[in-house]
């Protein structure tokens, strides 16, 4: 496989599949280059809406395609924000400020604040691929009360990394792609890559 296209328009994902992805010689297209719109993502879970991504985008394009869900999940919550977590706040329009804003007002008075990123990854080779590839991954770390950091995106700057001292946002990009939850699910889906490949 020499060419993918990647089923989303968030500009922090695509920075970093492209960074991924770029040592193995894949060359990464957005669906915004390709006039792609949006799927819908009406389901309950990760992995159903990854998977409606991807077919979307591979039927579309004609070209394998590659979908991420993700989000982050916190105990106290109950899993929220979840599978919303990029319009926790509402659509018009999505706002990483008034997603956190909103994550901060739910959590006043909660001491507890154990929270993980989870991210599943789908590749289908085409639109009616009986089996898609499926890897997930998950990123441990508690809310913090103050944002600190200015890389990353989405919740990044409260999401505190007791091991490294530092939020998401002050990680530099080498170590977040080693440890994050889509380097995670994207290592394992890489594997699973190359077991199909002839030869391998």
């Amino acid at each position: 496989m020499d060419k993918l296209v990647i089923a989303s328009n968030n500009p922090g994902k695509l920075r970093e599949f492209e960074r991924m992805l770029a040592p193995l010689g894949i060359e990464v297209l957005t669906q915004a280059q390709l006039g792609i719109s949006e799927a819908d993502e009406p389901h309950c879970t990760f992995v159903e809406n990854a998977l409606a991504k991807a077919r979307h985008v591979s039927r579309a394009s004609g070209l394998p395609a590659l979908a991420d869900d993700s989000g982050i999940c916190v105990d106290a919550l109950g899993g929220a924000p979840g599978v919303i977590s990029a319009r926790y706040a509402g659509d018009s329009p999505k706002s990483d400020q008034r997603n956190t804003e909103k994550l901060l007002h739910e959590m006043q008075g909660i001491s507890a604040r154990q929270a993980h990123y989870y991210c599943v990854l789908v590749l289908v080779r085409h639109a009616d691929d009986p089996q898609p590839l499926i890897a997930e991954g998950e990123w441990h770390g508690e809310i913090a009360h103050e944002a600190r950091g200015d890389d990353g995106f989405g919740y990044d700057p409260y999401f505190w990394l007791a091991d490294y001292g530092k939020t998401a946002a002050e990680l530099p990009h080498e170590e977040k792609a080693k440890v994050s939850h889509r380097a995670v699910a994207l290592g394992k889906l890489l594997a699973r890559l190359t077991d199909r490949l002839p030869n391998s």
